[in-house]
Protein backbone atom coordinates (compact mmCIF):
# COMPACT_ATOMS: atom_id res chain seq x y z
CA UNK A 1 0.00 0.00 0.00
CA UNK A 2 2.80 2.04 0.47
CA UNK A 3 4.71 2.05 -2.86
CA UNK A 4 1.02 2.92 -4.32
CA UNK A 5 0.81 6.17 -1.76
CA UNK A 6 3.71 7.05 -2.98
CA UNK A 7 3.13 6.17 -7.08
CA UNK A 8 -0.47 8.30 -6.41
CA UNK A 9 1.39 11.40 -5.24
CA UNK A 10 3.89 11.41 -7.94
CA UNK A 11 1.68 10.52 -10.49
CA UNK A 12 -0.68 13.12 -9.39
CA UNK A 13 1.99 15.66 -8.47
CA UNK A 14 2.31 16.34 -12.24
CA UNK A 15 -0.49 15.36 -13.53
CA UNK A 16 -3.51 17.35 -11.68
CA UNK A 17 -1.98 21.02 -11.96
CA UNK A 18 -1.34 19.97 -15.81
CA UNK A 19 -5.26 18.91 -16.68
CA UNK A 20 -6.00 21.86 -14.79
CA UNK A 21 -4.20 24.48 -16.71
CA UNK A 22 -5.87 22.93 -19.91
CA UNK A 23 -9.31 23.17 -18.24
CA UNK A 24 -8.55 26.88 -17.66
CA UNK A 25 -7.11 28.13 -21.40
CA UNK A 26 -3.29 27.78 -19.82
CA UNK A 27 -1.74 25.24 -21.89
CA UNK A 28 -2.15 22.04 -23.61
CA UNK A 29 -3.41 19.26 -21.97
CA UNK A 30 0.14 17.48 -20.85
CA UNK A 31 2.41 20.99 -21.02
CA UNK A 32 3.08 21.05 -17.48
CA UNK A 33 3.68 17.17 -16.84
CA UNK A 34 5.88 17.45 -20.15
CA UNK A 35 7.78 20.41 -18.20
CA UNK A 36 8.57 18.37 -15.07
CA UNK A 37 9.57 15.16 -16.76
CA UNK A 38 12.37 17.60 -18.66
CA UNK A 39 13.60 17.81 -15.58
CA UNK A 40 14.24 14.31 -15.07
CA UNK A 41 16.42 14.24 -18.15
CA UNK A 42 20.24 13.21 -18.67
CA UNK A 43 21.78 16.08 -20.00
CA UNK A 44 23.91 14.59 -22.28
CA UNK A 45 25.68 11.68 -23.09
CA UNK A 46 27.38 10.14 -20.64
CA UNK A 47 29.81 7.14 -21.00
CA UNK A 48 32.08 4.84 -18.68
CA UNK A 49 34.57 2.32 -19.21
CA UNK A 50 31.96 -0.08 -19.44
CA UNK A 51 28.94 1.74 -21.59
CA UNK A 52 29.44 4.00 -24.31
CA UNK A 53 26.72 6.47 -25.25
CA UNK A 54 25.99 8.70 -28.26
CA UNK A 55 23.64 10.74 -29.49
CA UNK A 56 22.93 10.07 -33.29
CA UNK A 57 19.90 9.66 -35.54
CA UNK A 58 18.85 7.14 -38.34
CA UNK A 59 16.86 7.89 -40.81
CA UNK A 60 16.23 11.24 -39.32
CA UNK A 61 15.10 9.97 -36.21
CA UNK A 62 16.73 11.37 -32.83
CA UNK A 63 18.26 8.41 -30.60
CA UNK A 64 20.38 7.39 -28.27
CA UNK A 65 22.94 4.31 -28.95
CA UNK A 66 24.63 2.64 -25.54
CA UNK A 67 27.28 0.11 -26.52
CA UNK A 68 29.01 -2.49 -24.17
CA UNK A 69 32.60 -2.13 -23.96
CA UNK A 70 33.62 -4.95 -21.85
CA UNK A 71 35.59 -6.70 -23.84
CA UNK A 72 36.86 -4.34 -26.31
CA UNK A 73 40.57 -5.02 -25.95
CA UNK A 74 39.69 -8.60 -27.28
CA UNK A 75 38.92 -9.91 -30.60
CA UNK A 76 35.88 -7.99 -32.65
CA UNK A 77 33.31 -10.09 -32.17
CA UNK A 78 29.45 -9.26 -32.91
CA UNK A 79 26.75 -8.45 -30.33
CA UNK A 80 23.42 -8.39 -29.48
CA UNK A 81 20.99 -5.55 -30.17
CA UNK A 82 17.86 -3.78 -28.99
CA UNK A 83 15.99 -1.43 -30.88
CA UNK A 84 13.56 0.36 -27.76
CA UNK A 85 11.05 2.67 -27.66
CA UNK A 86 9.92 4.46 -24.50
CA UNK A 87 6.49 4.75 -22.69
CA UNK A 88 4.44 7.88 -22.06
CA UNK A 89 1.69 7.44 -23.78
CA UNK A 90 2.91 8.87 -26.92
CA UNK A 91 2.47 12.00 -25.41
CA UNK A 92 5.12 12.13 -22.19
CA UNK A 93 8.52 10.89 -22.00
CA UNK A 94 12.41 10.29 -23.66
CA UNK A 95 14.74 7.84 -23.51
CA UNK A 96 16.96 10.57 -21.74
CA UNK A 97 15.08 10.19 -18.26
CA UNK A 98 17.36 8.87 -14.93
CA UNK A 99 14.67 5.90 -15.12
CA UNK A 100 14.62 4.87 -19.06
CA UNK A 101 18.53 6.43 -19.23
CA UNK A 102 19.50 3.40 -16.53
CA UNK A 103 17.61 0.86 -17.52
CA UNK A 104 18.77 1.36 -21.20
CA UNK A 105 22.33 1.53 -20.23
CA UNK A 106 22.10 -1.45 -17.44
CA UNK A 107 20.07 -3.57 -20.54
CA UNK A 108 23.60 -2.84 -22.42
CA UNK A 109 25.41 -3.68 -19.39
CA UNK A 110 23.36 -7.47 -18.97
CA UNK A 111 23.67 -8.31 -22.33
CA UNK A 112 26.74 -7.44 -23.36
CA UNK A 113 25.38 -5.70 -26.13
CA UNK A 114 23.54 -2.68 -28.02
CA UNK A 115 20.30 -0.72 -26.98
CA UNK A 116 19.26 2.17 -29.70
CA UNK A 117 16.60 3.88 -27.66
CA UNK A 118 14.47 5.89 -30.20
CA UNK A 119 13.75 9.41 -29.66
CA UNK A 120 9.98 9.57 -31.93
CA UNK A 121 8.17 12.62 -31.70
CA UNK A 122 5.93 13.31 -29.28
CA UNK A 123 1.66 14.47 -29.09
CA UNK A 124 0.59 16.99 -30.02
CA UNK A 125 3.63 18.18 -32.24
CA UNK A 126 3.40 14.60 -33.98
CA UNK A 127 0.00 12.48 -34.05
CA UNK A 128 -0.77 9.03 -35.15
CA UNK A 129 0.80 7.66 -37.53
CA UNK A 130 3.66 10.00 -37.56
CA UNK A 131 5.13 8.27 -34.30
CA UNK A 132 4.78 5.06 -36.18
CA UNK A 133 6.07 6.06 -38.82
CA UNK A 134 9.31 7.32 -37.06
CA UNK A 135 9.29 4.23 -35.92
CA UNK A 136 9.29 1.89 -38.85
CA UNK A 137 11.61 4.42 -40.44
CA UNK A 138 13.98 4.27 -37.77
CA UNK A 139 13.99 0.55 -37.51
CA UNK A 140 14.63 0.05 -41.05
CA UNK A 141 17.39 2.22 -41.51
CA UNK A 142 19.08 0.23 -38.28
CA UNK A 143 18.08 -3.04 -39.91
CA UNK A 144 20.80 -2.53 -42.10
CA UNK A 145 24.55 -3.99 -43.07
CA UNK A 146 25.89 -0.24 -42.94
CA UNK A 147 24.28 0.32 -39.29
CA UNK A 148 25.15 -3.00 -37.53
CA UNK A 149 28.22 -3.32 -38.75
CA UNK A 150 29.28 0.08 -37.15
CA UNK A 151 27.80 -0.70 -33.92
CA UNK A 152 29.40 -4.79 -34.17
CA UNK A 153 25.62 -5.95 -33.50
CA UNK A 154 24.82 -9.16 -35.17
CA UNK A 155 22.14 -9.36 -37.64
CA UNK A 156 20.83 -12.60 -36.52
CA UNK A 157 20.13 -11.30 -32.73
CA UNK A 158 18.24 -7.98 -33.00
CA UNK A 159 15.30 -7.32 -30.78
CA UNK A 160 11.94 -4.75 -30.82
CA UNK A 161 11.12 -4.07 -27.53
CA UNK A 162 9.28 -0.90 -25.35
CA UNK A 163 6.66 -0.28 -22.86
CA UNK A 164 3.68 0.44 -22.52
CA UNK A 165 3.00 2.86 -25.51
CA UNK A 166 6.61 2.01 -26.39
CA UNK A 167 5.54 -1.65 -27.17
CA UNK A 168 2.44 -0.34 -28.61
CA UNK A 169 5.08 1.00 -31.73
CA UNK A 170 7.41 -2.32 -31.21
CA UNK A 171 3.90 -4.70 -31.69
CA UNK A 172 3.45 -2.42 -34.77
CA UNK A 173 7.16 -1.98 -36.08
CA UNK A 174 7.47 -6.32 -35.83
CA UNK A 175 4.33 -6.80 -37.78
CA UNK A 176 5.36 -4.31 -40.37
CA UNK A 177 8.91 -5.68 -40.70
CA UNK A 178 8.33 -9.35 -40.60
CA UNK A 179 5.52 -8.04 -43.76
CA UNK A 180 8.17 -6.17 -45.57
CA UNK A 181 10.14 -8.26 -48.15
CA UNK A 182 12.43 -5.08 -49.34
CA UNK A 183 13.76 -5.49 -45.54
CA UNK A 184 16.27 -8.75 -45.59
CA UNK A 185 17.71 -8.48 -42.33
CA UNK A 186 14.88 -9.03 -39.66
CA UNK A 187 14.18 -8.47 -36.43
CA UNK A 188 14.80 -12.50 -34.12
CA UNK A 189 12.31 -11.80 -31.74
CA UNK A 190 10.11 -8.89 -29.90
CA UNK A 191 9.58 -7.85 -26.02
CA UNK A 192 6.69 -5.90 -25.18
CA UNK A 193 6.40 -4.79 -21.69
CA UNK A 194 2.47 -3.76 -20.64
CA UNK A 195 1.77 -3.01 -24.19
CA UNK A 196 -1.37 -0.75 -25.10
CA UNK A 197 -3.06 -2.96 -28.06
CA UNK A 198 -6.23 -1.96 -28.58
CA UNK A 199 -8.69 1.61 -27.58
CA UNK A 200 -11.97 -0.47 -28.61
CA UNK A 201 -12.57 -1.81 -25.00
CA UNK A 202 -12.29 0.35 -21.73
CA UNK A 203 -13.96 -2.24 -20.24
CA UNK A 204 -11.99 -5.90 -19.70
CA UNK A 205 -11.66 -7.17 -16.60
CA UNK A 206 -8.30 -5.67 -16.26
CA UNK A 207 -9.77 -2.18 -16.98
CA UNK A 208 -12.91 -2.63 -14.62
CA UNK A 209 -10.68 -4.33 -11.99
CA UNK A 210 -7.79 -1.28 -12.14
CA UNK A 211 -9.30 1.74 -13.03
CA UNK A 212 -8.55 4.30 -10.01
CA UNK A 213 -5.25 2.08 -9.65
CA UNK A 214 -1.94 4.40 -9.82
CA UNK A 215 0.27 5.08 -12.18
CA UNK A 216 -1.90 4.56 -15.48
CA UNK A 217 -5.76 5.36 -14.30
CA UNK A 218 -8.72 4.36 -16.68
CA UNK A 219 -9.51 8.19 -18.36
CA UNK A 220 -5.58 8.80 -18.38
CA UNK A 221 -5.15 6.02 -20.75
CA UNK A 222 -8.39 7.23 -22.97
CA UNK A 223 -6.88 10.80 -22.87
CA UNK A 224 -3.26 9.54 -24.16
CA UNK A 225 -5.37 7.39 -27.34
CA UNK A 226 -7.05 10.96 -28.06
CA UNK A 227 -3.89 12.42 -27.99
CA UNK A 228 -2.27 10.07 -30.20
CA UNK A 229 -5.49 9.90 -32.74
CA UNK A 230 -5.81 13.36 -32.62
CA UNK A 231 -8.98 13.63 -31.22
CA UNK A 232 -11.53 15.89 -29.15
CA UNK A 233 -10.56 15.27 -25.12
CA UNK A 234 -14.33 15.76 -24.76
CA UNK A 235 -14.39 12.02 -26.10
CA UNK A 236 -12.95 10.57 -23.39
CA UNK A 237 -16.89 9.54 -21.52
CA UNK A 238 -17.73 8.25 -24.69
CA UNK A 239 -14.40 6.32 -25.07
CA UNK A 240 -14.77 5.20 -21.83
CA UNK A 241 -18.45 3.87 -22.56
CA UNK A 242 -17.48 1.62 -25.25
CA UNK A 243 -19.70 4.29 -27.50
CA UNK A 244 -18.51 2.42 -30.95
CA UNK A 245 -20.18 -1.02 -29.49
CA UNK A 246 -23.42 0.04 -31.34
CA UNK A 247 -26.53 -1.77 -30.88
CA UNK A 248 -26.65 -2.40 -34.72
CA UNK A 249 -22.35 -2.51 -35.26
CA UNK A 250 -20.67 -2.09 -38.34
CA UNK A 251 -19.27 -5.46 -40.40
CA UNK A 252 -16.23 -3.63 -38.98
CA UNK A 253 -16.80 -3.31 -35.83
CA UNK A 254 -17.86 -6.77 -35.51
CA UNK A 255 -14.31 -8.50 -36.99
CA UNK A 256 -12.48 -6.22 -34.38
CA UNK A 257 -14.87 -7.50 -31.56
CA UNK A 258 -13.76 -10.55 -32.47
CA UNK A 259 -10.45 -9.79 -32.05
CA UNK A 260 -10.74 -8.26 -28.59
CA UNK A 261 -13.06 -10.57 -27.31
CA UNK A 262 -11.71 -11.20 -23.99
CA UNK A 263 -14.66 -13.69 -22.99
CA UNK A 264 -12.63 -16.00 -25.38
CA UNK A 265 -9.02 -14.51 -25.47
CA UNK A 266 -8.35 -14.34 -22.07
CA UNK A 267 -7.67 -17.06 -19.68
CA UNK A 268 -10.61 -17.64 -16.85
CA UNK A 269 -8.72 -16.92 -14.14
CA UNK A 270 -8.59 -13.52 -15.18
CA UNK A 271 -12.09 -12.99 -15.90
CA UNK A 272 -13.37 -13.23 -12.64
CA UNK A 273 -16.56 -11.90 -12.08
CA UNK A 274 -16.83 -9.32 -14.69
CA UNK A 275 -19.08 -8.43 -17.50
CA UNK A 276 -18.74 -7.28 -21.03
CA UNK A 277 -20.20 -3.44 -21.31
CA UNK A 278 -22.22 -2.85 -23.82
CA UNK A 279 -24.20 0.69 -23.86
CA UNK A 280 -27.51 1.21 -24.65
CA UNK A 281 -27.78 3.31 -27.86
CA UNK A 282 -23.54 4.26 -28.35
CA UNK A 283 -22.06 7.18 -31.37
CA UNK A 284 -22.29 5.52 -34.83
CA UNK A 285 -20.61 8.59 -35.51
CA UNK A 286 -17.59 7.78 -33.31
CA UNK A 287 -14.90 5.96 -35.95
CA UNK A 288 -15.92 9.03 -37.75
CA UNK A 289 -14.22 11.22 -35.52
CA UNK A 290 -11.36 8.69 -34.58
CA UNK A 291 -10.86 6.49 -37.76
CA UNK A 292 -7.13 5.28 -35.99
CA UNK A 293 -9.56 2.85 -33.50
CA UNK A 294 -9.76 0.60 -36.39
CA UNK A 295 -6.07 1.35 -37.64
CA UNK A 296 -3.67 -2.05 -36.66
CA UNK A 297 -0.57 0.50 -37.25
CA UNK A 298 -1.99 2.02 -33.89
CA UNK A 299 -4.05 -1.34 -32.51
CA UNK A 300 -1.70 -4.19 -33.12
CA UNK A 301 -4.29 -6.56 -31.39
CA UNK A 302 -6.43 -6.00 -34.38
CA UNK A 303 -3.75 -7.68 -37.26
CA UNK A 304 -5.39 -10.51 -38.86
CA UNK A 305 -4.11 -14.20 -38.34
CA UNK A 306 -2.02 -14.15 -41.38
CA UNK A 307 0.02 -11.41 -40.00
CA UNK A 308 0.62 -12.55 -36.77
CA UNK A 309 2.02 -15.97 -38.08
CA UNK A 310 4.81 -13.99 -39.50
CA UNK A 311 5.88 -12.17 -36.52
CA UNK A 312 9.04 -13.15 -34.36
CA UNK A 313 8.58 -14.90 -31.29
CA UNK A 314 7.37 -12.78 -28.24
CA UNK A 315 8.33 -11.84 -24.33
CA UNK A 316 4.67 -9.90 -22.79
CA UNK A 317 5.46 -8.80 -19.55
CA UNK A 318 1.73 -8.09 -18.18
CA UNK A 319 0.86 -6.71 -14.44
CA UNK A 320 -1.93 -7.86 -12.63
CA UNK A 321 -2.49 -3.99 -11.28
CA UNK A 322 -2.71 -2.89 -14.54
CA UNK A 323 -5.26 -1.28 -17.02
CA UNK A 324 -3.72 -3.08 -19.77
CA UNK A 325 -3.09 -6.32 -18.11
CA UNK A 326 -5.84 -8.02 -20.95
CA UNK A 327 -4.03 -6.36 -24.02
CA UNK A 328 -0.78 -7.97 -23.30
CA UNK A 329 -2.58 -11.67 -22.25
CA UNK A 330 -5.36 -11.36 -25.43
CA UNK A 331 -2.37 -10.62 -27.58
CA UNK A 332 -0.44 -13.67 -26.21
CA UNK A 333 -3.44 -15.65 -26.97
CA UNK A 334 -3.74 -14.93 -30.42
CA UNK A 335 -0.60 -15.07 -31.10
CA UNK A 336 -0.08 -18.42 -29.86
CA UNK A 337 -2.96 -19.30 -32.09
CA UNK A 338 -1.48 -18.36 -34.54
CA UNK A 339 1.51 -20.75 -33.81
CA UNK A 340 4.11 -18.31 -32.89
CA UNK A 341 6.12 -18.80 -29.57
CA UNK A 342 4.98 -16.39 -26.76
CA UNK A 343 6.31 -15.95 -23.26
CA UNK A 344 3.96 -14.45 -20.99
CA UNK A 345 5.79 -13.20 -17.87
CA UNK A 346 3.03 -12.18 -15.00
CA UNK A 347 3.43 -10.47 -11.91
CA UNK A 348 0.99 -10.84 -9.64
CA UNK A 349 2.04 -7.76 -7.46
CA UNK A 350 2.99 -5.86 -10.42
CA UNK A 351 1.77 -2.19 -11.59
CA UNK A 352 1.56 -0.55 -14.78
CA UNK A 353 5.39 1.05 -15.41
CA UNK A 354 6.86 -1.28 -12.38
CA UNK A 355 10.04 -2.21 -14.34
CA UNK A 356 11.44 1.68 -14.15
CA UNK A 357 11.13 0.77 -10.29
CA UNK A 358 13.96 -1.08 -10.61
CA UNK A 359 15.82 2.27 -11.05
CA UNK A 360 15.55 5.67 -9.91
CA UNK A 361 15.04 7.12 -6.28
CA UNK A 362 11.71 4.88 -5.79
CA UNK A 363 12.76 1.32 -5.72
CA UNK A 364 10.71 -2.26 -5.41
CA UNK A 365 11.03 -5.75 -5.63
CA UNK A 366 8.79 -5.84 -8.16
CA UNK A 367 10.98 -3.61 -10.42
CA UNK A 368 14.09 -5.44 -9.85
CA UNK A 369 12.70 -9.21 -10.52
CA UNK A 370 10.91 -7.89 -13.16
CA UNK A 371 13.87 -6.35 -15.03
CA UNK A 372 16.12 -9.08 -13.85
CA UNK A 373 13.46 -11.67 -15.93
CA UNK A 374 13.16 -9.41 -18.99
CA UNK A 375 17.01 -9.25 -19.60
CA UNK A 376 17.27 -12.41 -18.54
CA UNK A 377 14.50 -13.90 -21.77
CA UNK A 378 16.49 -11.49 -23.89
CA UNK A 379 19.60 -13.28 -23.23
CA UNK A 380 18.66 -16.48 -23.22
CA UNK A 381 16.58 -15.87 -27.23
CA UNK A 382 18.34 -13.52 -28.79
Amino acid sequence: MRCYNIIRSVTMSTLRPSFLAHDLGLSRPFDIAKYAASWDEIKGPQSSPAIRVTDTSFGGVQAQVFESTAAADQEPRLKRGVVYFHGGGWTLGSGKMRTYYFQCWSMAEQLDGVVISIEYTLAPEARFPDQYNEAIQASKHILTVEVLSRYSIDPKRVAVSGDSAGANLAAAVAQQMALDNSAPIKFKVQALLYPTLQALDFNTPSYQQNGHIPILHRPLMARFWLEYLNGDPNLVTSLLANNHATPAPSQEIVAAKVKTNWTKLLPVAFQKNYKPIVPLHGDPKLLEKLPGLLDVRAAPLLAETKVLKAVPPAYIMTCEHDVLRDDGLMYATRLKEAGVDVTVDHYEDGFHGCLSFAFGPFRFSVGFRSFRNYTHWLKENL
